[in-house]
């Protein structure tokens, strides 16, 4: 498919840690991995650009573990090392069907991974590797919903696409009500008043105050993350500016 075609060229695919769990209750569903790895091969195809940036939360969650007692900031950086786990395994899916890929970390660790640095970043991406940003901002008190919306801003994405279990956003949890209502659109504003549990509100912030669009979609339902960036109406659209409120 042409690349003029293509609504979104370059985009930033923020991925859960809890995605790659599968049927699994901790850890990693090699099976699970493989078809993101699909999906995401299948969207270089037609010529679109793609950083991830992937959580730890299967193996690791800093901010759960600090409210057990364990001190905040060495907490968060062994979250951060979780992401890090999760992007070699995506890493390794992807170099299994040939797709060219390479991880960037936050974090010096280069025995594993290249330190992440922007223009290196930039660069990948124009030669049409896959980018995997791991170790979120390589910061504490930080999350990887941050670490994506800064990211993406660093190297000029067109737009985060947060992939989740769920079709978009809703006003209650679909996967516990069955009459939870799609929302079809929203305002960055809208998500921060009314508390919307979609990303953390200083990753709401960043995007709405550089006007970088969102979408929220399901990341296992087969075409949808391509239909996105084709411009087709699937999940929720999220923007800075004053759009009209959609539910289904």
């Amino acid at each position: 498919m042409a690349n003029q075609k293509l609504k979104y060229k370059r985009i930033l695919l923020k991925i859960s840690g809890e995605a790659l769990l599968g049927k699994k209750q901790y850890g990693i569903d090699p099976a699970i991995v493989k078809v993101i790895a699909k999906q995401i091969d299948d969207l270089r195809k037609i010529g679109v650009e793609i950083a991830i940036v992937i959580g730890g939360g299967n193996i690791f969650r800093g901010y759960t573990a600090s409210i057990a007692g364990m001190d905040r900031a060495t907490a968060d950086y062994m979250g951060m090392i979780a992401t890090v786990m999760n992007a070699l395994a995506l890493q390794e899916a992807l170099e299994k069907i040939e797709t060219p890929v390479r991880v960037l970390t936050a974090i010096s660790m280069p025995q594993v991974a290249e330190p992440y640095i922007r223009r290196k970043a930039i660069r990948h991406l124009e030669k049409g590797r896959i980018v995997i940003c791991a170790a979120g901002s390589g910061n504490p008190y930080f999350s990887t919903d941050t670490a994506a919306s800064l990211r993406a801003l660093e190297i000029n994405c067109d737009v985060i696409i947060k992939a989740t279990k769920v079709g978009g956003v809703f006003n209650k949890d679909p996967l516990k009500f069955e009459d939870a209502k799609l929302f079809e659109a929203l305002e960055y504003m809208e998500i921060l008043n009314n508390g919307l549990k979609i990303m953390d509100s200083t990753a709401v912030t960043l995007c709405m105050d550089n006007n970088l669009p969102m979408i929220v979609l399901n990341l296992l339902n087969e075409g949808d993350i391509e239909k996105a960036v084709l411009g087709e109406k699937v999940g929720t659209h999220i923007k800075s500016d004053k759009s009209k409120t959609d539910s289904k």
